[in-house]
């Protein structure tokens, strides 16, 4: 499975994970076209090679206007899903900044919808947090892991005061995730790293026995005697684990309710937001409840760690008065994206194989129906065009063995 690992020895920043990601081999100018599609006024952005004790890594600034503003958590939804960004760019960008109204709601004992964002509202950090989704989509990423996470030590001086390091939202967000302090003066996680990384990642500790591809370095501002200011992060396929048949296996919870009172909006909306909140999956199945009445169940597949979250959902948004928890184990086929190119543009294809041979291939939908709108073509052709070109591929290499 293509992981991703975060080697945060010196914490990191949102402008550090870009660099990083950049420095992993995603071009520049294919970055700034996805970007361009948040329709930001005045936002640039400048690469810059530099040395960090030793270390070269890419150091990234976002140029953006002065902004005298605080916004909501609705205030940057808006400003995401009125984008043209692909719909994973736009879901894990709202996990993100949901997971980060959370933790700030949490700390201030008030409504998330009541949340200011200060630092992390700034274009900036918008910026940071939807270019690395982009970056995320374009190498292909299926699993995040991540080390420990180094935080500094001492205080900063943050938009509410001055606090002490980790400050009380970071320390929120790296809840269940392994933290660390040295003589290190200084903040080195930033609330916008803690929520990239704890929304996406799912493993925390040494670099998981994986074939690394390619490491990228981003370079943080502040430089130190003798310490690398830089963020590590490591691309390659994660081994397969020791199950039957090199079937990789995860421990999730499932969540279930039932309810006989719920309107269709209230379902398509709570559905809508398990998956902003990072749901693995969501469904809905009728059935017969007490006094023949005809009824909903409602049944969310979850992380260990998110279960809180969902369960808060559920309990907010219907009227259930409890939820049913299960651990359960689920089954996955190793995976693998390969790009294939058509006559219409590039499709990446998501390869599943079972005993060592190909038995599921399923081309990214979004890129299709990009592909088929600018040609004004039906979508079906598009995907037969996509595996035709599997297809060749596949003899071709048959042919040279």
């Amino acid at each position: 499975m293509r992981t991703l690992y975060f080697d945060c020895f010196s914490g990191a920043s949102g402008n550090m994970i870009l660099g990083a990601l950049i420095a992993l081999g995603v071009d520049p100018d294919e970055f700034e076209t996805e970007l361009a599609k948040l329709n930001l006024p005045g936002v640039a952005l400048k690469y810059e090679t530099v040395d960090r004790s030793g270390i070269c890594g890419i150091h990234v600034e976002v140029r953006a206007p002065d902004q005298n503003k605080h916004r909501h958590l609705a205030d940057i939804e808006k400003i995401i899903e009125a984008s043209g960004l692909s719909d994973y760019v736009k879901n894990l960008s709202t996990r993100i900044f949901t997971r980060l109204a959370q933790a700030e709601a949490k700390v201030h004992g008030i409504a998330i919808e009541k949340v200011h964002f200060h630092e992390v509202g700034a274009l900036d950090a918008i910026v940071d947090i939807v270019g690395a989704c982009i970056c995320f989509q374009r190498l292909g990423v299926e699993r995040f892991a991540c080390s420990k996470i180094h935080v500094g030590s001492g205080f900063v001086q943050i938009a509410h005061g001055k606090f002490p390091i980790p400050p009380p939202a970071v320390a929120e967000l790296l809840a269940g995730a392994p933290i660390y302090s040295t003589e290190i003066e200084g903040e080195l996680i930033t609330p916008t790293a803690a929520a990239i990384i704890s929304t996406v990642c799912d493993a925390y500790g040494s670099i998981p026995e994986m074939t690394v591809e390619r490491t990228g370095y981003g370079a943080g501002t502040r430089t130190y005697k003798d310490f690398p200011n830089v963020l590590r992060l490591m691309l390659g396929v994660a081994s397969e684990l020791p199950t039957a048949d090199n079937i990789e296996a995860d421990q999730l919870v499932l969540l279930e309710t039932n309810l006989d009172d719920a309107s269709p909006q209230v379902l398509g909306y709570v559905m809508e937001r398990a998956f902003e909140m990072g749901a693995l999956d969501c469904w809905f199945t009728p059935i017969q409840m007490k006094k023949n009445r005809p009824a909903t169940m409602i049944s969310v597949l979850v992380l260990k760690h998110q279960r809180e979250v969902l369960t808060d959902l559920l309990y907010s948004e219907t009227t259930t008065l409890g939820i049913r928890v299960r651990e359960i184990e689920r089954e996955c086929l190793p995976r693998e994206v390969v790009k294939v190119s058509t006559r219409y543009g590039p499709i990446d294809v998501k390869i599943a194989r079972h005993k060592g041979k190909v038995v599921n291939t399923m081309p990214e939908y979004e890129q299709m129906r990009t592909l088929a709108r600018e040609n004004n073509l039906p979508l079906k052709d598009i995907e037969k065009e996509v595996r035709a070109e599997l297809e060749k591929e596949r003899l071709t290499a048959s042919a040279t063995e």
